[in-house]
């Protein structure tokens, strides 16, 4: 409870706090004329200085309010000076060009913040990804702690952001869009995140209202940058979980450069935590690499490869799931019978050429292919009985079922298989006008979906089949007699061949000028796509959107240094191939493009405390959608109704404190109020199935003071409740109750063996590495049962649908080994 205390009492000071510290911090990535970073540059002022690290990452805090020169030297390049001067509590990134001669920059008084800030981008630091703990670490387990950002599944990557769904975020890598397995239904099927972290450079993330250069999606962009090596290293990293290898290095003419990464992981440690008792056998494995050509200064080729294997094998056994209330406790008890095999074997490869005209002028080709074949095979045979808990302290018998109130059986089968194949050709270019900047593009995309669906699953209660609700006689035997069809309770058939293609493009322009003593930002765009749905046996259908967007910032003239922003505009996403699968697995051609109004008013403040930098971000927003595809949620599962008969509306609040709370990391504070409703045909609003309220989370770094090599890493997230969901054919609106709220901490200890290698003499064994720890960490530190879907049982006697929740992982321990040369 002192521990609580002390967190909301350092929220609310941090919030609360104005400092009127009078320095500021320059900050950037230094590169030569091929584009490539520059390690080991000097930064100096007076007695102050920095050098750049492997990345060309540069960070130096100098005096605000006065003009002073930074002095830019290099061994093999020459030197460099520039004149600036920042506002108290700047944060300004400069980036540029070393080159072979001697260079005045020239002068630069500087009052703004960087891009990002401007358009309300959160960046996260590559470092911080690979050491915060998570039941599935990587980009993804950092997003979950951002405000806005919500999910109550650790086993899965998947995320909603705003009110979304999980088909409602787009992702990049170079540039790249890259996308996920069509037949995933739960998280632990998921296996590996297509980023491989060790070969990350930078993360941007934008959870609503970006830019007309990014696509057709309606909630949140991730734009993530892979590295190009400047000299040879290699990462290896083994733990309980899985392992990866990364190598990286450049040829001798420094013309060449590749970097490629290897990963498997299994997830038996985190599966066998959960209620279900099973026989369990994945395996998940990738390799990427990332290859790049840089010629001449102007041109430059990179290609961009991933090879993705998921098996994985299930074969449950028996489970046991308690619930009801105090005076009346229920148990489930589930023995299964049957297995699961699933295959998803993804090929990836891109090829981008970038040419730069001149300083001004910039143009890019990109063209990817993505080709994924996926089978889910299952028959599982399962037997439950409900009934009453031994609640006698003193009994025997204690916690076991002793009388059951109904038995039933289900058997559930499938034949599932997947073939498709993404192609993309796109052309962009960008041209800086003066203080103007155009940017535009042009893309061709194609898609070839082969997708066979074959599922049913047969109910029997009290030895009885039970007929699916709609369209059938009811068949409540033995109270009377039945002589119609038995039938599958579910029963879901569908062939589909479906050719899509799509044509889009943007076109945006961006400035930066003043008003009056305020310095301020423009940026207005607009994008189209247009696309055609064809097939075996399908009605061809083509549409056309057009999508406007603007984002304007002001930074006043304050003594304080804060940016006001506001984004927004139409958004539209065109309906993919799992959009247009209704719940039968019947392709729907027609379907429109979803459409969303959004409007974000954000507040960005930098502050110092403890003479340490801070930032304070408030974001208000607000959506209405219109032509809604409504859904429902299994696990991870998204099943459309393939129509556009709803409405819905989202609105909410995101807050978010990070700075250095110890000295030299960050770490952040978040919280975000979110609320979204949906009105299907006109029946009244309800919760849509992201309607998580509130959410909280926390991301802290910290060492041992007499210890610095011993470091702690934690990751806490509690969300409230989502809907429960409701029964197969049974009216969304008559089932409205929630799941439980989500509670999660993981943290990690790691002893860093590196920590003083500057001290060791040379010759030293560990002076080889780069970096060498050895750690723990606690998955679930406290024990929390979460669950992430409910499974429905019908009672034969009182005839009533119980809502069983599915609980995920347990307290989990894993060790953990991590190199770098």
């Amino acid at each position: 409870m002192k521990t609580k205390q002390i967190i909301v009492s350092l929220v609310l000071f941090c919030v609360g706090l104005v400092s009127n510290a009078q320095t500021a911090r320059i900050k950037g990535i230094i590169l030569d004329k091929n584009n490539k970073p520059v390690e080991g540059v000097s930064i100096n002022y007076q007695e102050k200085g920095t050098i750049t690290n492997e990345n060309g990452f540069y960070l130096l805090t100098i005096p605000a309010n006065q003009k002073i020169t930074l002095v830019f030297t290099h061994i093999s390049l020459k030197r460099a000076t520039l004149k600036l001067e920042l506002k108290p509590n700047e944060d300004y990134e400069y980036n540029f060009h070393m080159s072979d001669s001697d260079e005045l920059l020239g002068e630069v008084i500087i009052t703004s913040g960087n891009r990002k800030r401007v358009e309300g981008i959160v960046a996260i630091e590559p470092i911080l990804i690979r050491q915060i703990p998570g039941a599935n670490a990587g980009v993804e387990n950092i997003l979950k702690t951002l405000p806005g950002v919500n999910s109550n599944n650790e086993l899965s990557t998947q995320y909603s952001v705003r009110g979304g769904n999980y088909d409602e975020n787009l992702v990049y890598v170079n540039e790249i869009e890259v996308y996920r397995p069509f037949l995933v239904r739960s998280g632990q099927q998921e296996g590996l995140s297509f980023t491989n972290t060790e070969m990350v450079q930078n993360v941007d993330f934008s959870a609503g209202g970006f830019q007309a250069k990014y696509g057709d999606k309606l909630s949140s962009v991730l734009d993530i940058t892979y590295r190009i090596p400047t000299k040879f290293a290699a990462a290896l990293e083994a733990s309980l979980l899985g392992g990866s290898l990364t190598v990286e290095g450049v040829s001798k003419n420094q013309k060449w450069a590749n970097i490629t990464g290897i990963r498997y992981r299994d997830n038996s440690l985190l599966v066998n935590s959960q209620e279900t008792d099973a026989n369990y056998n994945p395996t998940f494995a990738d390799i990427q690499t990332y290859l790049t050509f840089t010629p001449n200064a102007k041109w430059q080729f990179g290609f961009l490869g991933n090879i993705s294997q998921n098996t994985y094998d299930f074969q449950p056994l028996s489970r046991q799931t308690n619930f009801g209330t105090i005076d009346e406790p229920i148990a489930l008890q589930v023995f299964y019978e049957g297995q699961e095999k699933d295959k998803y074997h993804t090929y990836f490869g891109a090829f981008k050429t970038s040419f730069n005209i001149n300083e001004n002028n910039t143009l890019k080709f990109i063209g990817s292919a993505y080709h994924t074949l996926e089978e889910e095979y299952f028959d599982i045979f399962a037997a439950y009985y409900l009934g009453e808990i031994d609640t006698n302290i003193g009994s025997e018998t204690v916690g076991d079922v002793t009388f059951s109130r109904g038995i039933g059986t289900q058997l559930n089968h499938g034949r599932n298989n997947l073939d498709a194949l993404i192609v993309n050709a796109e052309v962009k270019g960008f041209h800086k006008i003066e203080t103007n900047a155009i940017e535009w593009g042009l893309k061709y995309t194609r898609e070839d979906i082969r997708d066979r669906l074959v599922e049913w699953e047969v109910i029997d209660s009290a030895g009885f089949s039970i007929n699916p609700p709609r369209d059938f006689p009811v068949n409540d035997q033995p109270y009377s007699p039945y002589t119609g069809p038995l039938v599958p309770y579910q029963n879901v058939r569908a062939t589909n061949f479906v050719t899509i293609n799509r044509i889009s493009g943007y076109g945006q322009w961006s400035k930066k000028s003043s008003l009056g003593s305020s310095e301020v930002w423009y940026n207005a765009g607009v994008r189209m796509q247009h696309w055609q749905v064809s097939g075996d046996n399908i009605t061809s259908n083509s549409q056309t959107v057009f999508s406007p967007r603007g984002q304007f910032a002001i930074k006043p003239d304050w003594e304080k240094d804060m940016v006001f922003r506001v984004s927004g505009g139409f958004y539209y996403q065109p309906p993919f191939y799992r959009e247009l699968r209704d719940y039968y697995g019947v392709v729907q051609p027609d379907v429109k493009a979803q459409q969303s109004i959004q409007l974000i008013v954000g507040n960005d403040y930098s502050f110092k405390m403890w003479d340490r930098p801070f930032k304070l971000v408030s974001e208000l927003y607000y959506k209405t959608l219109t032509d809604v595809n409504a859904y429902t949620v299994d696990n991870v599962r998204i099943r459309y109704r393939a129509d556009n008969v709803t409405d819905a509306f989202v609105y909410g609040a995101d807050f978010r404190i990070n700075g250095e709370f110890v000295p030299g990391t960050e770490s952040w504070f978040s919280f975000g109020y979110l609320k979204t409703e949906e009105n299907i045909e006109n029946k009244g609003y309800i919760a849509r199935p992201t309607d998580q309220r509130l959410k909280f989370g926390i991301l802290f770094q910290d060492y041992v003071p007499n210890i610095p090599s011993l470091k702690m890493y934690l990751n806490l997230v509690y969300n409230t409740g989502l809907p429960g969901g409701s029964p197969s054919y049974a009216d969304p609106y008559d089932y409205q109750q929630r799941l439980r709220d989500y509670r999660r901490a993981d943290v990690g200890f790691s002893y860093v063996l590196t920590e003083n290698n500057a001290k060791r003499p040379d010759g030293h064994w560990l002076k080889r590495f780069k970096d060498l720890s050895i750690g723990m960490e606690i998955f679930n530190l406290f024990n929390n049962q979460n669950a992430i879907t409910n499974t429905w049982v019908r009672d034969v006697y009182s005839k009533v649908q119980y809502g069983i929740p599915n609980y995920m992982t347990t307290r989990v321990f894993n060790v953990k080994l991590a190199a770098r040369l």
